[in-house]
């Protein structure tokens, strides 16, 4: 009789089986829960840039760009409008102070100097003539009163006589009296002729003071004119080149009419813009910096303009100790302006990166230098060269400071 026998379950094949299986749910379940499930990246180190967060001097400074510009500029705005009869210099030229640039012609106002001129003569010989009339009637006056004191001095000497001879009785009371009234009209003529001397003295300063004020008057009018007739030769105020001048032989210019203008160009100045977003720190004295031919020069600001145009304002810039040899006007700088004090901090340095994190984090690399992970920072002030690190970084440590345009939403990178 045939006996059914049982099959085993747990042969060795079986437990092999069973023991793999388990090993692998395991393992799987190891790594989900515990292993790293970041996403990953491999990326060539030759196609990355690496920095190192370092600790140090740290200033921050933005870039300008501006233009050079003569440290003066004087136009030529004439005072005295005329016709253009001869032209001194042409533009480009240079000039030293004084030196003429045009002749303009104004019939009007030379007839004006020559009216002045007359009127201003005819008043002075009417202050000489009112002059000699007083001197004459000083010495009219003056032998009038010789005279006058001449006979006062002679009645009197008869005016005594008659008195005592009255006394005696021996002249009659007519007489006495006669004498005495003569005496006392001479003394009374005496007084009125000493008055109408002082008066005629006094009115007669008068009228000279009055000439001499409206000859000053007249003098400082023909001066005034005559002033005018010599701003009809336009005249170099400064030292400097003519840079533009627009008048032409027979041109008419008009009063106020502005023909060009002179730059002084032993020194130069720097006019930069700079964005409207730092105009509240942005004030005189700040200082910048523009390399040269291979050399650094100092700058700073001396005028700030409060105006914005086109979300830029405007700074004069001047240089330091040390001017450029070479620059020219118009030429183009670019400028590094500090906006703060120096100070220590922790930085890192300036690079693609920013354009995607918006410096909220940064890729780090570890110790083996095979690997780069995300993490989250906090960056303050930045210059041209670097930024300012707040949180988030330790000193000595490398990121990934270039583009991370091809590196997609991966938390780590492994580096080749």
């Amino acid at each position: 009789m045939d006996r059914k026998i049982k099959k085993k379950k747990w042969t060795v094949k079986n437990i092999s089986i069973y023991a793999a299986i388990s090993i692998f749910v395991i393992f799987v379940g190891y790594t989900f829960i515990f292993g790293d499930s970041s996403s990953r990246l491999n990326v060539d180190l030759e196609r990355i840039t690496l920095s190192t967060v370092q600790y140090g001097p740290f200033n921050e400074n933005i870039p300008v760009t501006g233009a050079v510009q003569p440290i003066e500029t004087f136009y030529l705005d004439v005072s005295e409008g005329g016709r253009v009869v001869t032209k001194f210099a042409e533009e480009g030229a240079f000039l030293e102070i004084g030196d003429p640039i045009i002749q303009l012609e104004n019939p009007q106002l030379t007839l004006t100097v020559m009216y002045n001129e007359a009127q201003l003569f005819q008043q002075m010989n009417s202050l000489r003539q009112t002059r000699l009339q007083m001197e004459q009637n000083k010495l009219t006056l003056m032998s009038q009163n010789l005279s006058l004191r001449n006979q006062i001095a002679r009645q009197r000497r008869i005016f005594t006589r008659d008195k005592q001879l009255y006394e005696k009785k021996l002249i009659s009371d007519f007489e006495f009296k006669e004498s005495k009234e003569q005496y006392d009209f001479l003394m009374r003529s005496l007084e009125l002729t000493l008055e109408t001397q002082k008066t005629d003295s006094l009115f007669r300063e008068n009228q000279v003071a009055q000439l001499q004020t409206s000859i000053d008057r007249m003098e400082a009018n023909l001066d005034v004119a005559k002033r005018q007739l010599e701003n009809l030769t336009v005249r170099a105020p400064i030292k400097g080149q003519l840079t533009s001048l627009n008048a032409e032989i027979g041109q008419s210019i008009q009063q106020g009419q502005n023909l060009g203008q002179i730059d002084n160009i032993d020194a130069f100045k720097v006019r930069a813009q700079i964005d409207e977003h730092y105009i509240a720190r942005v004030g005189t004295g700040q200082t910048g910096s523009f390399t040269f031919d291979g050399s650094e020069y100092e700058m700073d600001i001396k005028t700030v303009y409060p105006e914005v145009s086109n979300g830029r304002f405007e700074v004069d810039m001047h240089f330091g100790e040390v001017q450029p040899t070479g620059i020219r006007r118009g030429q183009t700088v670019h400028i590094k302006l500090s906006l703060s004090e120096l100070r220590n901090a922790l930085m890192i340095d300036r690079g693609g990166f920013y354009q995607t994190t918006g410096g909220q984090w940064i890729f780090v690399v570890d110790q083996s230098g095979e690997r780069a992970t995300k993490r989250k920072i906090s960056l303050g002030q930045q210059n041209t060269q670097v930024y300012e690190v707040l949180s988030g970084l330790e000193e000595g440590e490398r990121v990934v400071s270039s583009s991370y345009e091809n590196f997609g939403d991966n938390e780590v990178l492994i580096l080749n």
